[in-house]
């Protein structure tokens, strides 16, 4: 079947390849197209990245660097999904992305590893796992959710597709899996069907699968519909079925009955199956396709196969459904992408002609609204009709393709129906059929709306409009309006008849609306006359239609100044301003005037407008001098001043403060110059200085930056104003640093009697000069001292106060000063009156009123120095009274009493408030021993040493020392720099220590001696303590410390000590005898304390000396010490005693050691006794195992049998492998026999060269590992029998074929490898790297075998490998067969070129040479069979037809002298019209003499050198080849050519067609006139018929006359007469018409005058008259109506031969 004719069109819309996608990358698994919108591809070289084809843009694809396991973009929108593994887990990471956001949506790590998943919806993922199958939502926070489990049947099966239904309520997932044994290329199918509400699952057989839904006749709602297909494979019978049934029918309601069909794969496609299925819901088509590329169409309501054709050549591996044409998708192995779409024009003709299956193809043409169907339709519809079955036939007419029966033809059809008595007219029955399927057309709308109004059923009318299923137009607007005005309306506005929709806006005085319409539909009415109109009835209504109006896009249609002149005509001067406000918001310069007119009106009658107009500053274009000279004449001082630009008419004007509001004068001054305003500001204070005072300071205050500080100061200043000053300077105070400014202040503040605010600032200010304030306050002498004591007390000017205010005898100052300000400087305030003689009584009577407030340390320094201190007396006792705990109040009181001598001695040891330092210092010069007191109650160490050494009272500080204890005081003393410290020593050492009774003394006296390195002087004292009878003698830390003492100091003096003292710490010393390697002394020590195992140790780590440390040992015979010396005489290498000092200790915790050293001395049978000792004390694994070594060592291997029998923790693997290791097998091979460890053993028997043995080991061990060691070891014994047997085993393991195999040619076991490898292959897991190998061994050592392993084995191949391995031992035959099974038909097609004796064979590279991806190989396969096989070259090339370029096929054949050899192969491809194949086929022709063909190859393909052609076949020998030679200058428009050659072969009638065809009256006259001239009056006859509409009448007539030849013209002239009587009664008519039109015209035109009139009529005189039509363009511009549309010429005629006549 031709392409065009087919009901399904294929084409190609991309290529993968085309766009950078490597081929590599073109699979299932990489691949994904969820929608016709986006295709994803995943690539993982030369880097990761996944590629994103937008559909509607295939040739621009968006590469992203990602690193996924799998991609898939959302199926509406560019939303991408990603899964990736997380390493070294099971668990995969699901994240989805917003591509145009840039953004993550969402991301989940499934505890499981996702296998398939697809976009189910595009909100929604699928997720199939191992075990399960999830939905995850891309909205909200949701995580996957577990839908259902997997059923048995898909278990090891691959998923290929996961789908649901629309409802959400039915899920289908499919998978398959490899065919049965007998026939493993036919792919199972397995699908598992869910049910959401019933939570079940069914089992089913099927490969493909999808949903749909159908609304079955009589049910109300849709079916749901699932149709799949089947193709299994049954005891040697294969069935192929395609089912569709319904899912949850609904009870009590009709439902769809089941249905199958047969799929038919033909003999060549036996294996194939189908892999998906798409369901076209706009033409209701089930898409079937199949692996390799099998495309089935069947009807989905009926199941009815519709058509069948393979659409691809390569496998297909993905579709997804092309909803909007209704066809799908399809991607194949070689990366085209394909869409398949229904061929709307043939697919009805196809199923009705070749199918001839009429009720299909009315069926589709309903469904799909296709054409092809016309016929049937109508004569169903008559049908129907005759047999009075209205409802059928009105059914049948509002499902008719294309609407062909829904014509004012059928509606009168119906109409013409009697109406029966009872029954519903057909007429209703026909407008509710239409009106239930859908909407009616504009005619079916009217003829029901005539009904429904003459009925008065207006709300039916309503309803069908608010359902939209009537067509509105202006006709049934009209019908309308006659019964309600709003739903005339309403149909107007959607039938877009603006005129109408105008009329009735206006009509209902929605004015607004018109504008907003006029706009929508783009229509332009009469605005001014619409504005006129409404202004005489809604004033403000005109305003806001105006501003509509100004508002349009493109301009205000009317000048606003002709809409400002209509509303000031009526007197609307605030409807005006409103309008002119809102128009001239822009603020734009050509709105000057406007913006001028509208103040001046508003200046004049509404003064208050103008100002808030231009208080607004909305404009800034208007004429501004006249609108100042406006404002001042209407009061509006201040918008004058704004206005007014000079300085006379600003000074003139501003003196009016009385009508100024102050604050708008105010900001006035701030649009001035800094000169200006101080002119202004002067007239104001001459003027009226008292009034104008606030005013001038607020602007000074207010712009005091910009006129400057000092000259607003010397504004006042000049005009005496300390009122105007005080209050500028007060605003300006607070941001001010300027200390001149605030002592002006202050000055101001001053004389303008304001003593609070000079009191303020005096407290407040940090900035004015205090010096100079001081001085003005004392000289103003103001009434209130309070300013100058801020003064004087911030600043430290107390002395100047209080003599100013005791001068001025204000002592209650002085008294409130102190009292209340600060009390803090009384002292000050004391003082100073102690300087002014002050009375005493005063002095105490203001230090008692302050009392606890005053501060007593500066009190007494001021009396002190002043030598008053007595005067405190009575101050101090009340503050003691008072129980005041001041130091500085008992300083004071401890000073009287010392200058008085009042019992000093009681005080200074009986107070505890005075500070020490300050009354010890006091009483140094007045008395040491009091001073030392005191600083003794204080402990003062630095002044009471200071103060002993001064005065040389050694015995008090001696005591003191040993009194106080402090380390850092007797290191102080005991300095070597202290050049007291013998003296105080011996003071220490006659005096306090004797005298003291407290240890604690004592040890904080000797530790400071040692603290400060005196041992001699230690040791003295403590022989004097501990050695004499004394307190101390028996003192246990002084003997450890005397004995230490010795340690350091004197080391001949210890072993004394040790034999005179008993208590000391004996362990502690003896360390620390050690420690100063008095090694004798302390083995003593140890031994007199009965610390054997230290002193052993002393004699074995200090003395070194074993033999004394084993003496001792056998004297005191205890555990410890003959353990310790047996670590030593392990140490010293002696490891037989250390072993029996081991044994005597019963020590078994050193045995790691022990082990290590009797190994390392092969001292096995001593360590076999110390083994067993150790057993009975612990359980240790390490001594188990090293017992059982030391057993193998001495060859005891009985031993080891019968201790491996006992109960032990040896651990054996560990044994055994060390064993092995060490070469000692006889024992390894009892222990892994023991612990059943094979491979261990079987390794071992190896090593002892029992095989058998080996192999039955490595047969119940069953590694890998083990098979191959014995198998290495079996070959190299050449045991080959018992090596197969273990080679059988290792090559089922894909990773150790390899190993095998080389290890076996390595030492030339070729035929035994090939016997192994054949064996192989009966093996139940035998897998593609066994077949793969022995291949490849077959290559390279038995070759006979190679084809017929390749042929039975080419699915089990590793196909890449075995090339290589034939492209290496050169089996080109056995190489192409290779590159077939691979696709690799590049490469296929090269070998079999270029080894073409033993590759070549003409059927097989007629099937590769057609699958080749590199162009340039099909001509080189033409090269090829030219050169070897030319009989054959034009099969080749018609297989190859449509890829070739032919122009190059000619080329090569014309080079090579060999074009006729391709005449059949040109023929065919002449078809496709290329230049260089007709040429080629031309010259054949010419050459053969076969005009035939030559005159066909002219006619049917026009792309050649005509006149090439033409000019080498006119002088041809042949009539014929002339005749064409004619004809082809003819084609290229040469008449003159063609007409003198054909006169040349006196061949008349082509001269006549040529000329005829040429439409050149000259040619055809001029024919006309040889033929005359040659006496063929038949043929002037003849060119008058064929050239009639090129010759003259005149011309003929003539030429006939004058040659005689009437006769033969008379038929021409008879023709010519009855032609133009014609044409004259047309034009007759015409213009009849014509004058009837025009008159018709000017009648409306007369209409339209008188119209506009009116309304012209109705406006003001002031106003021009609207434009009338044909006034300044109308109609006079257009071109009169044509004259009808006949020319002038000959009516048209057939192509050769007279016009039939008409009658007369």
């Amino acid at each position: 079947m031709a392409a065009a004719n087919a009901p399904i069109t294929m084409k190609e819309t991309l290529t993968l390849t085309s766009i950078g996608i490597n081929p590599q990358f073109i699979t299932f698994t990489n691949v994904t197209m969820e929608s016709d919108k986006f295709i994803c591809v995943r690539e993982t070289a030369p880097q990761n990245s996944v590629v994103i084809v937008d559909m509607s843009m295939p040739n621009q694809p968006l590469r992203r660097p990602i690193t996924a396991d799998s991609a898939l973009m959302n199926p509406i929108s560019r939303i991408l999904a990603l899964k990736a593994q997380l390493p070294g887990t099971t668990q995969d990471h699901l994240q989805i992305f917003n591509i145009e956001a840039k953004a993550k949506l969402k991301s989940h790590q499934m505890p499981e590893q996702v296998i398939f998943w697809k976009w189910i919806t595009p909100k929604m993922l699928g997720l199939v796992t191992q075990s399960s199958v999830y939905h995850w939502s891309i909205e909200g926070e949701s995580e996957p959710a577990k839908m259902f489990d997997r059923a048995a049947n898909l278990a090891n099966n691959q998923i290929i597709n996961y789908k649901c239904d629309p409802s959400e309520k039915w899920l289908v997932l499919i998978g398959i899996a490899p065919g049965s044994a007998e026939r493993p290329q036919l792919v199972k199918g397995s699908m598992q069907l869910f049910s959401v509400d019933q939570q079940r699952s069914q089992a089913l057989e099927a490969h493909a699968a999808s949903f749909a839904s159908i609304r079955v006749p009589g049910n109300d709602k849709d079916s749901i519909l699932i149709s799949f297909a089947t193709k299994t494979s049954n005891a040697g019978q294969t069935t192929s079925k395609l089912h569709v049934i319904e899912l949850g029918a609904q009870p009590g309601k009709p439902s769809f009955t089941k249905k199958q069909a047969d799929l038919f794969f033909p003999p060549d496609f036996a294996d194939d199956f189908p892999v998906a299925m798409q369901i076209s819901h706009k033409y209701g088509l089930t898409y079937v396709i199949t692996k390799l590329g099998l495309l089935f169409v069947y009807d989905l309501e009926t199941a009815t196969a519709v058509y069948r054709n393979r659409i691809s050549p390569d496998p297909i591996f993905l579709t997804s459904e092309a909803s909007s044409v209704g066809g799908f998708y399809a991607i194949n192995r070689r990366g085209q992408v394909l869409l398949a779409t229904v061929n709307e024009s043939t697919i009805v003709p196809f199923v009705s002609g070749q199918l001839n299956n009429l009720e299909l193809a009315v069926n589709l043409a309903k469904r799909g609204n296709l054409p092809g169907a016309e016929n049937l339709v109508v004569q169903r519809f008559q049908e129907l009709f005759a047999q009075t079955k209205y409802k059928e036939a009105a059914e049948l007419a509002a499902e008719s393709p294309q609407g062909i029966l829904r014509t004012p033809d059928t509606v009168a059809k119906f109409q013409s129906v009697p109406v029966q008595a009872g029954q519903t007219p057909p007429l209703l029955q026909y407008f509710g059929t239409l009106l239930t399927k859908g909407k009616l057309n504009a005619f079916e709308s009217l003829e029901l709306s005539r009904l429904v109004v003459n009925q008065n059923k207006k709300n039916l009318l309503e309803n069908w409009l608010a359902e939209d299923k009537l067509e509105c137009s202006e006709e049934l607007g009209d019908l309308v309006k006659t019964v309600d005005n709003d739903l005339a309306l309403k149909i107007y506005i959607k039938a877009r008849a603006t005129p109408k929709v105008v009329a009735a806006f206006a009509e209902r005085r929605e004015f607004d609306k018109i504008l907003i319409y006029s706009k929508q539909v783009g229509y332009t009415p009469d605005y001014l006359f619409l504005l006129q109109t409404i202004l005489r009835a809604d004033p403000q209504g005109a305003v806001n239609f105006a501003l509509m109006m100004s508002q349009m896009e493109g301009g205000c249609p009317v000048d606003y100044n002709t809409i400002t002149d209509l509303f000031l005509q009526r007197n609307l001067i605030r409807e005006a301003t409103a309008f002119l406000l809102d128009v001239l918001k822009p603020n734009l310069p050509e709105h000057g005037f406007l913006q001028t007119k509208v103040l001046e009106i508003n200046l004049v009658t509404f003064p208050n407008v103008a100002d808030a107009i231009l208080a607004n500053g909305m404009f800034s274009h208007y004429d501004r001098p006249r609108v100042a000279q406006l404002c001042e004449k209407a009061g509006l001082y201040i918008r004058a001043l704004q206005h007014y630009s000079e300085l006379p008419d600003i000074k003139r004007v501003i003196v009016n403060t009385h009508a100024i509001e102050p604050q708008a004068l105010v900001e006035f001054f701030g649009t001035l110059s800094k000169e200006w305003a101080m002119e202004c500001m002067k007239d104001l204070l001459l003027v009226n200085l008292r009034g104008n005072l606030q005013i001038i300071v607020q602007v000074a205050k207010e712009y005091c930056e910009h006129l400057g500080v000092e000259a607003c100061i010397k504004l006042f200043e000049q005009f005496k104003s300390y009122e105007g000053l005080y209050f500028f300077l007060g605003s300006y105070l607070s941001s001010s640093e300027d200390p001149e400014i605030h002592f002006k202040y202050i000055e101001a503040a001053a004389k303008t009697g304001q003593i609070k605010e000079v009191e303020r600032v005096t407290r407040e200010s940090e900035f004015y000069d205090p010096e100079k304030t001081k001085n003005f306050l004392m000289e103003a002498k103001l009434p209130d001292a309070r300013p100058l004591i801020n003064v004087c007390d911030r600043f430290g000017f107390v002395p100047d106060l209080t003599h100013y205010l005791y001068s001025n005898n204000m002592l209650r100052y002085i008294e409130g000063y102190v009292q209340k300000v600060n009390p803090g400087n009384a002292p000050l305030v004391v003082g100073q009156l102690l300087d002014d003689e002050c009375p005493e009584d005063f002095i105490k009577g203001l230090i008692l009123s302050v009392r606890s407030l005053l501060p007593v340390e500066p009190l007494v320094e001021e009396c002190e120095k002043r030598n008053r201190l007595r005067l405190l007396t009575q101050f101090l006792e009340h503050l003691v009274s008072e129980g005041s705990q001041d130091v500085h109040v008992h300083n004071a009181l401890g000073k009287i009493i010392i200058d008085s001598n009042n019992n000093p001695e009681h005080f200074l040891t009986t107070n505890p408030y005075y500070d020490s330092r300050v009354v010890g210092k006091y009483c140094e010069k007045r008395d040491p021993t009091l001073a030392v007191v005191a600083y003794r109650r204080g402990q003062c160490d630095d002044e009471l040493i200071n103060v002993t050494n001064k005065n040389s009272l050694f015995k008090l500080q001696a005591r003191y020392v040993v009194e106080r204890m402090d380390g850092d005081l007797w290191a102080k003393v005991l300095d070597p720099e202290n050049e007291f410290r013998r003296l105080l020593i011996d003071q220490v050492v006659s005096t306090a220590l004797p005298e003291s009774k407290s240890p604690e003394q004592v040890s904080a006296a000797v530790k400071a001696f040692m603290t400060a390195d005196l041992p001699h002087e230690l040791i003295e004292l403590l022989e004097k303590i501990v050695l004499q009878n004394s307190a101390f003698s028996g003192n246990f830390n002084l003997q450890n410390l005397l004995i230490l003492t010795a340690i350091k100091a004197d080391p001949s003096r210890v072993m004394d000590y040790i034999n005179r003292l008993d208590n000391f710490d004996g362990p502690a010393v003896g360390e620390v005898a050690v420690d100063a390697q008095l090694y004798e002394e302390a083995y003593a020590i140890f031994k007199k304390f009965n610390l054997n195992v230290q002193a052993v140790n002393v004699l074995l780590d200090n003395i070194r000396d074993i033999n004394r440390a084993v003496e001792f040992a056998y004297r005191v015979e205890e555990d410890a010490v003959w353990s310790q010396v047996a670590k030593a005489q392990l140490r010293e290498g002696l490891v037989s005693d250390a072993i029996e000092s081991f044994i005597r200790a019963d020590d078994a915790t050193q045995f790691l050691e022990v082990i290590r050293a009797a190994e390392d001395a092969d001292v096995y049978h001593d360590l076999v006794k110390y083994l067993l000792m150790v057993r009975q004390k612990s359980k240790e694994p390490k001594v188990d195992s090293e017992l059982i070594y030391a057993y193998a060592k001495i060859e005891r291997l009985g031993d080891i049998e019968e201790f491996i029998l006992m109960p032990n923790v040896a651990n054996l693997p560990s044994v055994g492998d060390r064993l092995y290791d060490e070469a000692l097998y006889e024992a390894a091979k009892i222990i892994f026999a023991f612990i059943s460890n094979w491979g261990k053993l079987a390794c071992t028997l190896v090593k002892l060269k029992q095989f058998q043995g080996a192999v039955d080991a490595a047969r119940k061990a069953n590694s890998a590992k083990t098979w191959k060691e014995v198998c290495f070891a079996c070959v190299d014994a050449e045991e080959f029998r018992l090596a197969q047997i273990c080679g059988l085993n290792i090559i089922i393991q894909v990773d150790d074929l390899e190993e095998v195999s080389e290890y076996y040619q390595n030492r030339g076991c070729f035929n035994e490898l090939i016997s192994l490898m054949e064996s192989g292959l009966g093996l139940e897991r035998a897998h593609m790297g066994i077949f793969t190998e022995l291949g490849v061994l077959y290559a390279r050592y038995r070759h006979e075998k190679l084809m017929e392993h390749i042929k039975l084995f080419s699915t089990r191949l590793n196909i890449p490998k075995l090339i290589r391995a034939c492209d290496e031992q050169q089996h080109w035959q056995e190489l192409t067969y290779l590159y077939i099974q691979y696709d690799e038909f590049d490469n296929a097609a090269t070998t079999v070129m270029n080894h073409s004796p033993e590759a070549w064979d003409h059927m097989q590279f007629k099937d590769i040479i057609v699958k080749v991806a590199n162009v340039e190989l099909y001509y080189k396969a033409v090269h090829f069979y030219l050169q070897e096989h030319p009989d054959l070259i034009n099969d080749v090339l018609n297989v190859l037809a449509l890829r070739l370029d032919h122009t190059r096929v000619v080329d090569i054949m014309r080079k090579a002298g060999h074009l006729r050899l391709v005449k059949p192969y040109m023929v065919a491809v002449q078809s496709n019209n290329v230049s260089a194949v007709n040429e080629a086929l031309n010259e054949i022709y010419t050459e053969e003499e076969d005009y035939d063909r030559l005159r066909e190859s002219i006619d049917l393909h026009d792309n050649f050198d005509l006149i090439g052609l033409a000019q080498k076949i006119e002088k041809h020998e042949l009539l014929e080849m002339r005749r064409v030679a004619a004809y082809i200058y003819k084609k290229a428009g040469r008449w003159k050519q063609s007409i003198a050659l054909s006169k040349k072969d006196n061949l008349y009638k082509d001269a006549m067609e040529t000329a005829s065809q040429s439409g050149d009256r000259e040619l055809a006259e001029e024919l006309l006139v040889y033929f005359i001239e040659q006496g063929k009056k038949e043929c002037f006859a003849s060119c008058l018929f064929v050239c009639y509409d090129l010759i003259r009448p005149d011309v003929a007539l003539e030429l006939a006359w004058v040659n005689n030849m009437i006769d033969f013209a008379f038929p021409y002239l008879l023709q010519f007469i009855r032609e133009y009587s014609g044409k004259v009664d047309e034009l007759i008519k015409d213009k009849i018409e014509a004058k009837k039109e025009e008159k018709a015209k000017e009648n409306e035109e007369k209409d339209v005058i008188m119209q506009q009139n009116m309304y012209a009529q109705l406006l003001p005189l002031a106003l021009p008259a609207p434009p009338m039509p044909g006034m300044g363009g109308g109609y006079a511009g257009q071109p009169p109506p044509p004259m009808g549309g006949m020319g002038m010429g000959m009516p048209p005629m057939p192509p050769f031969g007279m016009p039939s006549m008409g009658s007369y």
